[in-house]
């Protein structure tokens, strides 16, 4: 899995070899079983997870007591209660996993150190945070101006694994809508 975040890194960043090697020394590796929780509603977050396998849901509860799923994550995607994790308050937002998921995780602290003694995990941050401003956004607007239909239609071009993967109730959540209408929606093959 290493290698895995190794490969991913390289991907975004230009480092030396030795930058490389102090970055990954500072992911440890868990292993979660399907429905574990990371972080609760309330407790801080202060780790960020990298996805080797399964996946990770971020969600939160709504005023009337409804899970809404705000992102999921597979392999080779970062996941955190990102406001938790910048401002180091209590989360409002839980992170579970769906899946038994293997992860490599880094400390908040050790993170911010990086930031501070490795120049390109700035630009490494950066796109992390661009990444998440543009698909929470992005999100955001499909839930403003896209009908149901027309919100299950972009998720099976976008991320159709999310619908082959995850059950009825958690892709309900990620869509907004409820059960009825997703088992409509995919009865109608789009």
């Amino acid at each position: 899995m290493i290698e895995q975040l190794s490969i991913y890194i390289k991907s975004i960043i230009t480092v030396t070899d030795e930058e490389l090697v102090l970055i990954l020394s500072y992911f440890k590796p868990l292993k979660v079983e399907k429905n574990e929780s990371l972080v609760l509603q309330g407790q801080m977050n202060q780790r960020s997870f990298f996805v080797g396998s399964g996946c990770l849901r971020i969600y939160f509860i709504t005023e009337n007591g409804q899970e809404a799923t705000r992102y999921l994550a597979f392999e080779n995607n970062f996941a955190t209660a990102l406001c938790s994790f910048i401002s180091n308050e209590p989360s409002l937002e839980f992170i579970q996993a769906l899946e038994p998921t293997e992860l490599l995780y880094i400390s908040s602290q050790d993170f911010y150190h990086l930031l501070e003694n490795i120049p390109a995990w700035e630009k490494f941050y950066r796109d992390y945070l661009e990444h998440a401003y543009v698909t929470n956004t992005n999100r955001l607007m499909s839930f403003l101006t896209l009908d149901a239909t027309e919100r299950y239609k972009q998720l099976m071009d976008i991320n159709p694994k999310i619908i082959q993967r995850l059950p009825n109730r958690i892709v309900a959540t990620y869509l907004n809508i409820s059960q009825e209408t997703l088992s409509r929606l995919k009865s109608k093959r789009y």
